[in-house]
């Protein structure tokens, strides 16, 4: 039997704190944080808390799609800033499998994820 775990978020606040911008947010509710590095490439990071839900979109600087990952279960949403990095942490939780999904924003774009069964 599989129970109803919560998605934990940091409110607005520490999101600015870490990225130095408000979250914007669209009639459903879902939270965006859009990225763009020095090459004009960007990354735009969304998540629903009641759907507990997350999408990570990336695209090149001519806004053609590198990678588009949309996932649900999410169970933990937290950031991981440093001087020289700035990171996206999701935990995600699916009965069978768990994994976290990695988000580097600085100094470049990358995306690590691993999702694995129990």
């Amino acid at each position: 039997m599989y129970l109803y775990r919560e998605f934990l978020t940091p409110d607005d606040e520490e999101v600015y704190d870490t990225f130095g911008e408000w979250p914007d947010s669209d009639e459903n509710g879902t939270r965006i944080l859009t990225f763009q590095d020095t090459s004009g490439q960007s990354l735009v990071f969304s998540y629903h808390v009641l759907e507990r839900s997350v999408r990570v979109r990336w695209m090149n600087n001519q806004e053609v799609t590198l990678v588009d990952i949309y996932r649900e279960c999410a169970t933990r949403l937290s950031f991981s800033p440093g001087k020289s990095t700035r990171n996206i942490l999701i935990e995600f939780d699916m009965g069978e499998c768990a994994g976290v999904m990695d988000i580097q924003i600085a100094p470049h774009f990358a995306i690590e994820d691993r999702l694995l069964f129990r």
